[in-house]
């Protein structure tokens, strides 16, 4: 489990962030299932009060391509 942070995690970020396409609801999460018109650590943040526990940081993408 990763440890508590005193920082907001990038959604942008995070493996579990998704771009929903609704303009109502833009963002989402994956792992917490749900959409938002923020982006899904600042709403954690406001209906509990801590930072979001489940970012995952995305892996770094390598490029196979050769020069």
């Amino acid at each position: 489990m990763p440890l508590p942070t005193t920082e907001r995690p990038n959604c942008l970020a995070c493996l579990h962030f998704f771009i929903t396409h609704e303009p109502a609801r833009p963002y989402g999460c994956k792992a917490l299932g749900f959409k938002s018109l923020q982006y899904p650590a600042m709403v954690v943040f406001a209906s509990s009060g801590i930072h979001c526990q489940i970012f995952s940081a995305k892996k770094p993408q390598t490029s196979d391509r050769s020069s």
